[in-house]
């Protein structure tokens, strides 16, 4: 062990880690509920003497820390707190006690190691070990789950940077596959836009033996769930990234009655701000012309929720660098594939120059030889593994550290 680990092993404490993770696992809260899980943190950030704001997006808050003269440099570190609406199937003893509800994409875990690193620094900056003169700002978001509504763009309208100026961001997701130890990063586009859309065709109902005196609505919808791949596989450049998913498709309520209208659903995924605009449009043009083409209207609904998620390419070197001080360059892959899936943190790249970065979460298995089958993010039997918690406090400690050497 070197001495760097050494004193890693010593400041970072995996188990109290662990067990602020148990307890906000057993009791989780949805997006903007997190009153307790919020409560929790502002009463450790205020122990370690943090100076504390609360009530930022209703459950939101941000701890501050400030040593040498407080000025300089302003790094911000953020985790999210929610929840999601899915009934917890692992069977663990830390299970949720909250029927329908559980921690299912492990923000419990990010909580936990971005509260273990507070400790850590917090220590470090009254003992005058932390270089030169500067501010921390910790940002625990509710609501990331929320979709376009969420958390982030919530905090951010609320004056988050405003009243807590930052110079650089940094936040981290756990990913299942990825081995425990293993940071995996990307500058540029890092994670897709998220966009809902509702698409509803309207006819003339009728009778089912007498289509020629109805409009049926069926039609067009069903020609635009075959014609929207047409848009990824015709109108998007081959070298670039869009997913279009028919979510939902409904009509009528029973066989022999044709119905009055008839609704789509789509999940719609960019790796580009402009080829999401693309898709968009050709999604507005394709719905319209189907239902003039068999002579119904088409009424759209499109909402825009998530950004594409872009790594600051300077920001994202920096973490790199880190990251392979910290566990290796052989633990740290540092151009991994851009995700489909989306996050809001997005939101707040979109205002200072940060990165996002994910750490491996292993197989669902545990320290302590527990495992709950091997799952993604989202799925009933999934589960934080704690023994990222250290992984996660580790990388986040190093990142203050050496924002401030250079």
């Amino acid at each position: 062990m070197t001495t760097r680990d050494a004193v890693v092993t010593t400041e970072i404490d995996a188990e109290q880690m662990k067990a602020w993770r148990h307890a906000i696992h057993r009791n989780p809260e949805l997006g903007f509920e997190e009153h307790a899980t919020s409560a929790l943190v502002a009463e450790q950030l205020r122990t370690w003497g943090y100076e504390v704001h609360t009530g930022i997006a209703v459950t939101g808050l941000v701890g501050v820390l400030r040593w040498g003269t407080g000025e300089g440099r302003r790094i911000g570190l953020r985790a999210d707190m929610d929840a999601i609406p899915v009934q917890e199937m692992t069977g663990l003893p830390w299970a949720s006690t909250v029927p329908g509800k559980m921690h299912g994409c492990g923000h419990d875990g990010h909580t936990a190691m971005l509260l273990g690193a507070a400790r850590v620094l917090a220590g470090r900056a009254r003992d005058g070990r932390l270089p030169g003169s500067g501010t921390l700002v910790l940002i625990f978001q509710p609501a990331e789950e929320l979709g376009g509504g969420g958390g982030a763009r919530r905090m951010i309208e609320e004056g988050l940077f405003e009243r807590f100026p930052c110079d650089a961001i940094f936040g981290m997701h756990n990913f299942p596959g990825i081995p425990v130890g293993e940071v995996h990063v990307r500058p540029g586009a890092f994670m897709a836009s998220s966009d809902k859309v509702l698409i509803r065709f309207i006819g003339r109902g009728g009778h089912g033996g007498m289509p020629h005196m109805a409009v049926d609505p069926t039609l067009p919808a069903a020609a635009t769930v075959l014609g929207l791949q047409s848009i990824v596989g015709r109108n998007v450049n081959p070298n670039l990234a869009a997913v279009i998913s028919v979510g939902r498709l409904a009509a009528g309520a029973t066989y022999n009655v044709i119905a009055e209208s008839a609704e789509l659903e789509l999940s719609v995924r960019t790796l580009d701000p402009d080829v999401r605009n693309l898709v968009e449009r050709r999604i507005r043009e394709l719905s319209d012309h189907q239902a003039r083409a068999y002579g119904c209207v088409s009424e759209i609904r499109y909402e825009r929720g998530y950004p594409v998620l872009i790594n600051a390419a300077a920001q994202t070197a920096f973490a790199v660098e880190v990251a392979r001080k910290a566990f290796g360059a052989e633990h740290v892959v540092a151009d991994a594939q851009p995700l489909t899936g989306s996050e809001d943190f997005a939101f707040l790249l979109e205002q200072v120059p940060g990165c996002y970065l994910l750490v491996g979460n292993g197989d669902n298995g545990h320290a302590d030889g527990r495992w709950s089958g091997e799952c993604m993010v989202h799925n009933p039997h999934y589960d934080f593994n704690d023994a990222c918690l250290a992984v996660g406090a580790r990388l986040w400690v190093g990142l203050v550290e050496q924002f401030f050497h250079n």
